[in-house]
């Protein structure tokens, strides 16, 4: 077996902005692993939030002893975005060896469409309610909020998109007085549903003041070790590829949530259709999806996801999988 790893750059169509700061690029790591007869692609994108890089990320990927099967990958590197990488191209690696798709290798039922929330960007809150007018058609918007002054964007927003669907998405930056002042303005404007209020680690306090509406874990969440530090604190869990380390986890994930009684949400980075691809397998039945990436971009891979009306499509075996 080999593995091999590219940076690769991707322009988003316009600055996306969220608490913590802006970018114009999606900047990921492409995985190749080949057999010698087919070879499989995963895609990462290293997050600083979480102390990663591109290099750091590229060289926990290529420190890796060969060969080794997804089994020996769980062992072999922490939930994060290189193992997520090498575990998505380990799924694509297998599925083009067999002629199988991964969800039959996986046992799952045959994938179909999911509507997937679409991201407006922290900004003025006159720039966000003309976001929200040009994609009102849309029916489930994600708003980056997570600031002391977030009350004009969620109304300016409600305003530009009177009949969408509403998240909220606060990115760790309110706290947990600015958050009770919010809630139940949040309800009063139809918002269903609002992701990590309070700064992972410090966000007890979610089992102390009422929750009107339900509290999705994000930064909180990554993988299965994380569930037994929610309790109490949240109703949902944000499954992302790049904070379980890979499809493998995610699904072991989503099944010990929804045993937990945790409602799922399947969330993304800012990536390509390959990075949403084994996504898009989690995320059926989920109770939101929110694999926007590519509708982001102003460049996507060849053999891209498809999104229409009916909402993200499973993907072709020339992407992955």
């Amino acid at each position: 077996m080999e593995l091999s790893v590219s940076r690769d750059s991707f322009p988003l169509a316009e600055v996306f902005t969220i608490a913590r700061g802006s970018r114009s690029t999606a900047e990921v790591l492409t995985v190749h692993a080949s057999d010698g007869g087919a070879t499989g692609r995963g895609e990462c994108v290293p997050y600083a939030r979480y102390g990663e890089t591109l290099d750091s990320v590229a060289a926990q990927i290529m420190g890796l002893s060969l060969p080794l099967d997804r089994a020996a990958l769980q062992a072999a590197l922490p939930p994060g975005a290189a193992r997520n990488a090498v575990d998505c191209a380990l799924w694509d690696l297998e599925a083009k060896r067999t002629g199988c798709r991964v969800w039959e290798l996986a046992g799952l039922p045959a994938p179909g469409t999911e509507i997937t929330a679409f991201t407006l960007s922290l900004d003025a809150p006159e720039k966000m309610r003309a976001a929200a007018a040009r994609n009102a058609h849309r029916p489930l918007l994600k708003i980056k909020l997570g600031t002391p002054e977030d009350m004009p964007r969620l109304e300016a927003v409600r305003a530009g998109a009177p009949d969408s669907r509403i998240i909220v998405d606060a990115n760790e930056g309110w706290t947990a007085e600015v958050y009770a002042d919010l809630a139940p303005h949040l309800v009063r404007l139809g918002v269903e549903m609002v992701e990590q209020p309070l700064p992972a680690g410090d966000d007890a306090m979610l089992a102390e003041i009422a929750r009107p509406l339900p509290v999705c874990a994000d930064e909180s969440c990554h993988d299965r070790d994380s569930l037994p530090g929610l309790a109490g604190k949240y109703d949902m869990v944000n499954i992302k590829l790049d904070k379980t380390g890979g499809l493998t986890e995610a699904l072991a994930l989503r099944a010990e949530a929804l045993a937990q009684d945790y409602r799922v949400m399947v969330g993304c980075m800012v990536g390509t259709s390959l990075a949403m691809a084994p996504a898009v397998l989690v995320a059926q039945d989920a109770a939101v999806t929110d694999l926007d990436g590519p509708l982001l971009l102003a460049q996507d891979r060849a053999s891209a996801l498809k999104f229409d009306a009916e909402g993200i499509h499973p993907p072709e075996p020339a992407l992955w999988g």
